[in-house]
């Protein structure tokens, strides 16, 4: 797709994510307008020449009469009251969004009828900071794009999903709304959870603690330094999967102690610990052909190749 066939991006909300998102899609040639509901946070983007409002219902009606691919860029709890802006004023619009969880957004936009040219999606990125002043379109760079493929799934809408995300910089992986959030649960939310515990672990001990504390530390608790509600909002509404995955944890800990205890060893956590680090950074991406959107089980074929550790790298 040439620059100029490029379809209109709306962003609705300007902070890291947001921000960061509709800084690149303008780098790489989109018009791209935005919301935010902070009117200083709007104010910031403008001054670096963005074309971002807090007037929602503008922007909304803006995006309908272009045709514009809305993205949902705000925090779960303002997401259903948003979506009932965009039920009243850009129904038809293709819809994403860039939330840690896919299943309860994708509930709520069932719930406004809106769901028929939904597509989830979640960019792998970010940092301990937050707002406008934190965002850099090379935020997407060489990461990944969780991009749903979920039951119903429409060609149209999922490929200009895709083609935002590749533009940005990323490659997608393929993924259906329950595997993913029960896989986030695992490499993104539990980190944030053990980030807290290490960090408060480490306060605990005083100014000595902290006075020797380097890079083990520091590494281990990077993402403590995120602000609390935030933490909140990314973990608690998947709170399901990441109470299981908390529970395994506790449970490999526990075994831990006890060997600790018995026999003055870590037992068998610090070779799992060591195999599943090996595993990570030994990970193998290959790029996924040979399925065209629309066509046969189109939708099954990416799922399948997603789950293997395939990834979309053009389309």
């Amino acid at each position: 797709m040439t620059i100029d066939q490029r379809a209109a991006v709306c962003v609705l909300g300007t902070g890291l994510i947001g921000g960061s998102l509709l800084r690149a899609a303008v780098a790489a040639g989109y018009e791209a307008f935005g919301y935010n509901r902070s009117d200083a946070g709007a104010e910031s983007a403008r001054r670096d020449g963005f074309d971002v409002t807090g007037e929602l219902s503008a922007v909304l009606r803006r995006a309908a009469a272009t045709d514009a691919l809305v993205v949902l860029a705000v925090p779960m709890p303002a997401i259903e009251p948003i979506l009932t802006e965009i039920a009243a004023h850009a129904p038809q619009c293709p819809l994403t969004d860039v939330v840690s969880i896919k299943g309860p957004v994708a509930d709520a936009v069932r719930k406004q009828g809106i769901e028929a040219n939904y597509v989830g999606g979640h960019p792998m990125a970010g940092t301990a900071e937050s707002g406008w002043a934190a965002t850099d379109p090379e935020l997407f760079r060489d990461a990944v794009w969780a991009v749903g493929v979920d039951e119903g799934t429409r060609v149209e809408p999922w490929t200009r999903v895709v083609r935002l995300a590749l533009d940005c910089g990323s490659v997608v992986v393929p993924v259906v709304a329950e595997e993913h959030d029960r896989a986030v649960a695992r490499i993104s939310h539990l980190p944030h959870v053990l980030a807290e515990a290490l960090a408060a672990a480490g306060a605990d001990g005083g100014a000595l603690a902290l006075g020797l504390a380097a890079g083990s530390f520091r590494d281990g608790t990077r993402v403590a330094g995120t602000a609390p509600d935030l933490v909140r909002a990314i973990c608690e509404p998947n709170g399901a999967a990441l109470g299981l995955v908390i529970d395994e944890t506790i449970a490999a800990l526990r075994t831990a102690r006890e060997s600790l205890r018995t026999d003055g060893t870590l037992g068998e956590l610090v070779e799992t610990g060591y195999r599943g680090r090996t595993a990570y950074e030994e990970r193998q991406r290959w790029e996924i052909t040979g399925v065209t959107p629309g066509v046969g089980d189109w939708l099954g074929e990416l799922r399948r190749a997603g789950q293997r550790g395939g990834v979309l790298r053009s389309l």
